[in-house]
């Protein structure tokens, strides 16, 4: 069992417990989220995952918050105690099945149960397919694919015994649309997509079981900085990024839910986007690379890294900085034009088949 120990201090070698005295604020978007809840938050360090542990301990939550760098963990677990929560630190690569199981064993002998499990893991690597090494790609469908699928098999076995459980699995709008230059990325978010439909049907005649997805646009987190980067470009999204704190109320709420949605979609585009993808596959993905080549021309020149894909960034930040940025904006309100009118005709041509 973790050793509790005060806001202080972390033990690397082993789960690091944070507790607080703090009150515990109220919030109607937690919905039946109870007050100290059990919730696990895979990819706690930075970014989605980072700012889901702050609104969950905000609301008194008991945190387990993993990542691969055990001194990432701390700095996240002193700010959860700071907010209200008590979190302990486990240092776990969720590509490793038996390291995730070791992850749900220590939060139940700390906490004596798991009320929410956030696969919140997401790495990238940018750049041709053909040119980006192999290594990398695998490397990708390991963390978003593998790490999604081993925190699920850990979770839904200790929910199933308890009777009741949420596992929230963090996809993207990837997974549903062409995305040039991160094709290991595209295929993992569509098998995590896959993954999640396939579990909902498992688990559908257990009523307090849950699994949802959240699904958002580009995400203004640090993964685009300290993700792999093949292309020589700095990458600069043309579409509206979305703020991390967005994406984990959306967490949160669906922790909460009496009866939470099955996906949540967030972002600019993401309804337009679908609705033309399902009547013009090819235009969407030659508008998609559009948007990517305009980008990538007029992108500063950087050096080629493999970023945080085989050894684990030291970032710790919830924001990636760039939503004040306006570069790429002409080709992201094309994007979300064009993407409108194609989703109106689309709606258009699917009112007209009811008919």
């Amino acid at each position: 069992m973790a050793s509790r120990i005060r806001c202080c201090r972390h033990h690397a070698m082993s789960p690091a417990a944070v507790t607080s005295s703090s009150p515990v604020p109220t919030d109607s978007a937690a919905g039946a989220l109870p007050a100290g809840a059990v919730v696990v938050i895979a990819g706690a360090s930075s970014g989605i995952g980072h700012a889901t542990a702050l609104a969950f301990a905000r609301r008194g939550a008991r945190l387990v918050l993993a990542s691969r760098n055990a001194g990432t963990l701390a700095p996240v677990a002193l700010a959860c105690c700071a907010e209200g929560g008590r979190a302990i630190g486990i240092p776990t690569d969720v590509t490793d099945p038996a390291a995730v199981q070791a992850l749900a064993d220590k939060a139940v002998r700390h906490f004596g149960r798991i009320d929410v499990w956030v696969n919140a893991v997401g790495v990238g690597a940018i750049g041709r397919f053909d040119e980006v090494p192999l290594a990398a790609h695998r490397r990708v469908i390991e963390a978003n694919l593998l790490g999604h699928l081993h925190g699920a098999h850990a979770a839904l076995a200790r929910f199933r015994q308890q009777g009741h459980g949420r596992l929230v699995n963090m996809i993207s709008i990837g997974g549903w649309l062409p995305t040039p230059y991160a094709a290991a990325y595209a295929a993992s978010k569509s098998g995590a997509r896959a993954l999640s439909e396939s579990l909902r049907a498992e688990v559908a005649d257990l009523p307090h079981v849950h699994v949802c997805d959240v699904a958002p646009t580009f995400v203004d987190s640090p993964g685009l900085s300290h993700g792999a980067n093949y292309t020589g470009r700095r990458i600069n999204p043309s579409l509206p990024m979305v703020d991390p704190r967005a994406v984990a109320q959306a967490i949160v709420a669906l922790a909460g839910a009496p009866q939470p949605r099955a996906v949540t979609f967030l972002g600019t585009g993401t309804l337009a986007g679908r609705m033309a993808h399902a009547v013009a596959p090819r235009g969407v993905g030659r508008l998609m690379r559009w948007a990517s080549d305009f980008g990538l021309r007029r992108a500063d020149r950087v050096p080629l890294s493999e970023g945080n894909l085989f050894r684990p960034s030291l970032q710790t930040s919830v924001d990636g900085g760039r939503r004040a940025r306006r570069s790429g904006a002409v080709a992201g309100a094309g994007v979300v034009t064009a993407l409108g009118v194609l989703g109106l005709a689309a709606g258009w041509w699917l009112g007209r088949r009811r008919r």
